[in-house]
């Protein structure tokens, strides 16, 4: 019997009886025409800034934010409000972070991430501002945790090491290329972490545990690959990714039933609704956590449209191929972020809102950028804005893709 782990949760692969699937219900999430598939290949050359945000959409940002335009500004202000912002911050870098259960124990896990995402927050007021106080505390940040961390350890090793990947892969590609004034010294040392610390940890992936695990490593997995300049970091994410998004979110192409994880084991009808954490009734945009919670389905769609936002800046366009599952996805959730009750045949009719920050980059994608409709998803991103952080992986989505046509 398979054993599926999730942050002190345990999942057990094999129901003790057979589910029966009952038709998908209508909903009001976004449809959209199935794509064609893209296949897997590294740049020739890469594109610099290009983890995340390119500097078109940089520029853009900067633009807006120095007119005063909403929301840009608005949201420019709150990320400047955080702590995270502050000048007078000081790292607490880790030989070792433990990180259990929950972040329990907690040695280091909270300062690690933390102290990743004001790296990303300052390098981005570097961007925008020009003043060099910004850049000299992510340079600050990531020198203190470059000279110091060696392993992460415990059971949410691997998600630790992706949350805390991702801002840091974010923060080093901008204020690397963009003129920060990193020392040479510092961007080896600060490659050699990353290359010998917290790739190994993700590049892999871990096919049994809840789907939003996989996609963050993921994300973390094709940062750390452009910042390298990794073809075959780069490659194996792009692989992995492909194989992980179908099995995360639901469309009814798939079948009478989700699909399971590649190398997982989970194949079956009884094993994929356990699973899916006993949902047997399967409409479009269904996630494989949806009826966990909406907090951590929003970790995993905040890393798909993130992973698809690096990969587009390098050239390699994957929106096509997942927006059918994405929109629908974020239309879904939307709808009942937004108060619509839960029907009885999803998760019991109870369900666990709470998406947090992280539609606005693929809302962005799908809507502004491709030109698809999405009403549910529109009502949400603008009724929230700005979107802060998570103080996990995901911050300040209103400030860098909000209505940003690059």
């Amino acid at each position: 019997m398979t054993t599926l782990h999730r942050r002190g949760i345990v999942l057990t692969a094999l129901a003790a009886a057979t589910a029966l699937f009952a038709g998908a219900s209508p909903t009001s999430a976004d449809p959209a025409p199935a794509p064609a598939a893209t296949p897997a290949a590294a740049p020739p050359t890469f594109t610099h800034p290009g983890v995340y945000v390119s500097r078109g959409q940089l520029d853009f940002v900067r633009g807006k934010v120095q007119a005063g335009a909403q929301p840009w500004k608005a949201a420019y202000d709150q990320m400047n409000a955080h702590g995270l912002a502050s000048l007078s911050r000081n790292p607490k870098p880790r030989a070792v972070v433990e990180c259990g259960p929950y972040s329990n124990p907690n040695n280091g896990c909270t300062d690690e991430r933390q102290d990743a995402i004001a790296a990303f927050t300052n390098a981005l007021n570097w961007y925008l501002t020009r003043d060099q106080r910004y850049a000299n505390k992510a340079i600050q940040l990531m020198d203190a945790w470059s000279a110091t961390i060696r392993d992460h350890t415990n059971s949410n090793a691997p998600l630790q090491t992706a949350w805390a990947g991702v801002s840091w892969a974010k923060a080093a590609e901008i204020i690397r290329h963009t003129g920060g004034g990193w020392s040479a010294e510092g961007v080896t040392r600060f490659s050699t972490m990353l290359r010998n610390v917290y790739l190994p940890r993700v590049i892999n992936g871990t096919a049994t545990s809840n789907g939003n695990w996989e996609l963050t490593m993921m994300e973390a997995a094709i940062g750390i690959a452009v910042f390298l300049e990794d073809r075959g970091a780069y490659d194996r994410a792009v692989t992995k990714f492909r194989q992980r998004v179908p099995a995360f979110l639901y469309v009814s192409s798939d079948g009478a039933y989700a699909k399971g994880p590649a190398g997982s084991g989970i194949d079956t009808r009884e094993e994929i609704v356990r699973y899916w954490h006993n949902q047997n009734t399967f409409v479009d945009g269904l996630s494989q956590e949806t009826c966990r919670d909406f907090t951590h389905t929003g970790y995993g769609l905040a890393s798909i449209a993130n992973f698809a936002e690096t990969t587009r800046h390098q050239g390699q366009d994957l929106y096509p191929e997942i927006a059918d599952r994405l929109r629908h996805a974020l239309g879904f959730h939307a709808k009942y972020e937004l108060g619509e009750p839960a029907p009885g045949w999803l998760c019991g009719g109870s369900i666990k809102r709470g998406l947090g920050p992280v539609t606005e980059v693929g809302y962005n994608a799908l809507a502004n950028r491709m030109g698809h409709s999405m009403a549910n998803t529109q009502r949400l991103v603008e009724s929230r804005r700005p979107h802060g952080t998570n103080i996990l992986f995901v911050a300040w989505q209103t400030l860098t893709h909000a209505g940003n046509p690059a």
